[in-house]
């Protein structure tokens, strides 16, 4: 059985915000609308912010051991969840990508992405130090920021 360690959750966030950023330049060149062209071109540079602070939270992380109800809970669980959950993976990513054509389509994508995140990160915090809460907390809030611009860039393509 495989050990997750606090490096584990680092790959996985740097991945997801890798992966946003990889995304959002994609759509930055897709759009026709110069409005949803900065937005992505924003939401790429935002991603990458992301990812550096990542880096810093998690290289603090080293010997973390979070609570368990049982022994391996910890491991069991993040397998399950990176195995089973579609955030920003190569996989999902290429199958998805395929599909979007258009602005709509990759905002679309892009709002499913932030919300998966969002989740993603609320569901790490019990595995991290409370220490690090607030950075994560940041993070989520940030997320949830993109949430919001995609969603109203999309309603203004709806109207």
């Amino acid at each position: 059985m495989r050990v997750f360690e606090a490096s584990d959750i680092v790959e996985i966030a740097i991945r997801i915000e890798e992966n946003g950023a990889n995304f959002y330049k994609f759509a930055e060149q897709l759009a026709k609308q110069e409005e949803a062209k900065k937005l992505f071109a924003q939401l790429a540079v935002e991603e990458v912010k992301h990812k550096k602070i990542f880096e810093s939270i998690f290289a603090k992380m080293e010997k973390y051991n979070p609570p368990e109800g049982y022994e391996g809970e910890y491991s069991a669980y993040l397998r399950d969840y990176v195995d089973n959950n579609i955030i920003f993976t190569k996989e999902v990513m290429d199958k998805e990508l395929a599909k979007v054509k258009d602005t709509m389509a990759a905002l679309d994508f892009a709002i499913k992405r932030e919300l998966d995140s969002i989740l993603y990160y609320h569901e790490i915090k019990r595995f991290v130090p409370a220490a690090q809460h607030a950075a994560l907390d940041q993070i989520i809030a940030e997320e949830r920021k993109h949430f919001s611009k995609l969603s109203e860039v999309k309603k203004q393509y709806l109207a």
